[in-house]
């Protein structure tokens, strides 16, 4: 996808009536000279968060005292009016080329905030993954006049920031990157979700102590071990519940709890149904499964 140098700017009408995000400006660059420099604290065209993705050479991003090189594959996000400073450092070999975006933050900073807390201020991102072809998607557009209304603008924007969260999300559970002892203790609970699991039992089958694995669970996973198997079991409930004609009481005991009103309170917590009013349909639409983040 090829694009063309240059900077697009946004200045849509707002409607009182409709809470939309506000794409402010698009664009790509390709930087050879060291005057090109910007001071967080110093724009006035705040508040706005800019993402800027380095496709070739390297530039610098400053932040909270720390120093990076911005290479290719490499983003970083900013909050303007913030203290940090980004600049094309003088002596470089190769051109600095980048495509950047800029929006308000008005409805998207909750994603933003949370992507950073995750990803970090300069995460590495690969080229094709969704995220980055988005944003190469917007300037192109932008720069073909196909962002021609507020509405469009603000659907790029919460389709670009949720495809970040997303992609974070996703990275978090990959199971191929997870350390090996916690892999193997979401084996072990898929295998074992129908008996009574302490997380003394679990900490102790990968050789962590309670703490440690709890803790480390949580942050490959994003669950805790407890949620993980709430999951599991629920999801087995589910094919039951569809699958046979098990009494509720029947399934809770097959599937591990002590009693049916746990397995009810446990099921409608993560599902918010109880297993009579999924297994019948109700009032509601008749699910043949549930899915979750």
């Amino acid at each position: 996808m090829d694009i063309s140098r240059g900077t697009y700017g946004f200045r849509f009408t707002e409607d009182e009536e409709l809470q939309l995000c506000v794409l402010y400006a698009a664009g790509y660059d390709c930087i050879t000279d060291s005057s090109y420099a910007w001071d967080g604290l110093e724009r006035t065209d705040g508040p706005l968060l800019l993402f800027q993705y380095t496709i070739a050479g390297e530039g610098v991003y400053e932040s909270n005292n720390r120093i990076h090189r911005v290479t290719a594959g490499q983003a970083f996000l900013a909050e303007i009016p913030g203290p940090h400073r980004y600049y094309y450092p003088a002596g470089a070999e190769e051109p600095w080329e980048f495509l950047f975006l800029l929006f308000r933050p008005r409805l998207i900073l909750p994603h933003w905030r949370r992507f950073l807390r995750e990803a970090g201020e300069v995460p590495k991102l690969p080229s094709d993954c969704a995220a980055v072809r988005l944003a190469r998607m917007i300037v192109v557009d932008a720069e073909a006049g196909r962002i021609s209304d507020p509405l469009i603008a603000s659907s790029c924007v919460y389709q670009f920031v949720t495809e970040l969260a997303r992609m974070q999300s996703s990275i978090l559970r990959n199971r191929e990157a997870w350390p090996t002892n916690i892999q193997l203790a979401a084996t072990y609970i898929e295998l074992n979700y129908s008996q009574m699991i302490s997380m003394d039992q679990l900490s102790e089958q990968v050789g962590l102590s309670k703490y440690h694995f709890i803790r480390s669970f949580s942050a490959s996973t994003g669950l805790t071990p407890g949620a993980y198997l709430t999951r599991i079991r629920t999801e087995n409930a589910m094919e039951l519940l569809r699958g046979t004609r098990l009494s509720v009481e029947q399934i809770a005991e097959q599937i591990g709890y002590s009693s049916g009103s746990y397995f009810i309170k446990a099921f409608r917590s993560l599902t918010g149904l109880t297993p009579g009013e999924f297994r019948s349909g109700g009032e509601s639409l008749i699910y043949r499964k549930l899915f979750f983040n």
